[in-house]
């Protein structure tokens, strides 16, 4: 099966520039791309200095919904916003006062991320902090997803007018670019080496590793039902060579052979455990209502996709969650996208009206979102 290899380098123009990200990208792209991947042949994304946040995160959906190996390449400077000191990868535009608006939410990367298969996804990054992302940093973990192994190093920001270099990703690029594909680990270690004393002080990424990389939480793991599918096989029996009782790779399994009901039933009986063991309310029920969320969109049913995400934000808005909160946000971002998909128009007039009540609570960031679900919904009145 051909693998997706996503290339990402960005950092801000002018002087908030840290690093010179798209300085690797030639060296990277000089790699064959069975050799990026690690795979017999890869389709290659590459995105140099990206202005807009939303098209990195389109093409990052894309390739998280491509089958096959995924491995993603990330070049560029951290930065917090100033309202929710959450970390976002710095795009062309990204000023410190703008960070909000102008940068990639490093969440949104685990959120596109969450519903691959264990082992099918693995990130190399070169990263640079800002000062106030360094120290933020000492005491939070950069998640990348539970499910993914994740390579790497965050620097400290370089010193006063100075802007780095990506030695870390130079040194991977250098490696592969001699045509051999060493084992993710070794390449990791082999690039370290070559860095050598400059990255003395980085934190370094590694899988499964804290604090220096990411320290992920234990994935719930409720008793799992044994479904059977259409054709009488044990559909739990189909999924042996995933992790033994990770749910999450058997629903990605079903999704990529467009098994779709089976996906949705096995999340289903886990939202219903999860609801009995922890409440409607809690993060578990919701994890498991935003997979449904998810799946309903691979099957392509955009009108229960959005009407279960927008429940998901109600849920999470009536717990005490933040209009601004990240998780209310994605919500309500997923459910007017998928409303967007709705082409029957008694069902698009129904879910807009919930949409707006929600999205006059929760603007987001994008601006003119109310507005636009508003316009809709006249031009829907208009249509019988």
């Amino acid at each position: 099966m051909p693998g997706t290899v996503l290339l990402l380098a960005a950092s801000p123009a002018g002087k908030g520039c840290l690093v010179d990200a798209a300085s690797v990208l030639p060296v990277l792209a000089a790699v064959p791309p069975a050799v990026l991947s690690g795979t017999d042949t890869a389709n290659v994304v590459e995105l140099a200095d990206p202005l807009e946040p939303q098209a990195v995160l389109t093409r990052l959906r894309a390739a998280a919904g491509a089958p096959g190996p995924l491995t993603v390449f990330v070049t560029g400077q951290l930065q917090l916003d100033r309202r929710q000191r959450l970390p976002h990868l710095a795009l062309a535009r990204t000023t410190p006062a703008t960070v909000r608006y102008t940068g990639l939410p490093w969440h949104w990367i685990r959120e596109e991320l969450r519903l691959r298969a264990v082992g099918s996804t693995t990130l190399f990054l070169d990263l640079h902090a800002d000062a106030e992302a360094w120290e933020w940093l000492r005491s939070a973990p950069l998640d990348c997803g539970a499910n993914n192994a994740v390579y790497g190093r965050v620097a400290p920001p370089p010193s006063r007018r100075a802007v780095a270099v990506p030695a870390y990703m130079k040194a991977v690029a250098t490696i592969l670019r001699s045509g051999l594909r060493p084992p993710a680990e070794q390449l990791h270690q082999q690039a370290l080496g070559r860095v050598g004393a400059e990255g003395c002080a980085d934190l370094v990424l590694g899988v499964g590793a804290a604090p220096g990389g990411f320290a992920p939480r234990p994935p719930y793991r409720p008793e799992r039902p044994r479904p059977q599918t259409p054709d009488g096989l044990d559909f739990a029996d189909q999924q042996q060579h995933h992790e033994a009782a990770d749910p999450h790779s058997a629903i990605s399994a079903a999704v990529q052979s467009g098994r779709h009901s089976d996906a949705d039933a096995l999340a289903a009986r886990h939202e219903q455990a999860a609801v009995l063991a922890h409440g409607p309310g809690s993060e578990e029920a919701l994890h498991w209502a935003e997979v449904r969320a998810d799946l309903a969109m691979f099957a392509g049913d955009p009108v229960r996709s959005c009407r279960t995400w927008l429940g998901v934000a109600a849920a999470r808005l009536a717990a005490g969650q933040a209009a601004d909160a990240p998780a209310v946000e994605a919500a309500v971002d997923r459910a007017h996208h998928q409303w967007g998909q709705v082409r029957d128009p008694a069902a698009a007039r129904e879910l807009g009206a919930s949409l707006a009540g929600l999205r006059s609570r929760v603007p987001g960031r994008r601006q003119g979102a109310l507005d636009h679900v508003q316009r809709q919904l006249r031009q829907l009145q208009t249509q019988g």
